[in-house]
């Protein structure tokens, strides 16, 4: 059994789509940050950076920190979505971590700048729309190359969706990425990815382009 410790944002939607595809049992506890739930002391014993998402593992014993880490602990106990072949493998690490390094939090400064706080510091508003393109491109032709980011379909492509999902926030049209929409609307269209995007809260239907 799983404790899953999130709120509706890309990062905590990661774990639950994951959870949703390998079926695995779990209990949601609601963090809500925006009530500064994350500072709860008893939170900071499973999250000692107070940050969403965090999980408690009852099968191993002992709780995980930081999305991607538990991408990789769920997906490794499992033995799904994260090949165990060498190259195969780095080619999902890698995507994942390219997520981690630059299009989440590149991508999450354009949240403050462009969605949250508009106007009120153009140059920064400037840098972080250029860059969003800049990161969408390079997915759009990674995805030009396969169905999927790595490969089969895999943790790296759970990690990348949610934030994709929050498109209309980085002020990026999908349908200048084609090979993004693609994937995009696939993904979408999956039930797994629906139920773990409603995690912890329904939130209404997946965002999609007009």
């Amino acid at each position: 059994m799983i404790d899953l410790y999130t709120w509706s944002t890309p990062n905590g939607r990661k774990i639950s789509i994951l959870l949703e595809e390998l079926g695995q049992p779990y209990t949601v506890h609601a963090v809500d940050i925006g009530k500064d739930e994350q500072f709860d002391p008893a939170f900071l014993k499973i999250s000692p950076n107070n940050k969403i998402p965090a999980i408690f593992d009852h099968d191993a014993g002992f709780p995980v920190f930081e999305s991607g880490a538990i991408l990789i602990h769920l997906a490794e106990r499992a033995g799904r979505f994260l090949p165990t072949e060498p190259k195969p493998r780095a080619d999902v690490l890698q995507w994942l971590m390219w997520q981690m390094g630059g299009f989440g939090p590149m991508l999450g400064q354009a949240h403050v700048y462009l969605k949250n706080n508009p106007g009120l510091a153009p140059a920064a508003e400037d840098r972080f729309r250029k860059e969003a393109r800049r990161l969408y491109g390079v997915l759009d032709r990674q995805l030009a190359e396969g169905e999927f980011v790595a490969g089969d379909y895999s943790i790296a492509d759970m990690a990348i969706f949610p934030w994709v999902a929050r498109h209309d926030w980085h002020q990026v049209d999908l349908r200048d990425f084609p090979n993004v929409l693609r994937w995009y609307r696939a993904l979408a269209e999956r039930p797994t990815v629906q139920r773990g995007y409603q995690v912890p809260k329904d939130v209404g239907p997946i965002p999609m382009p007009d």
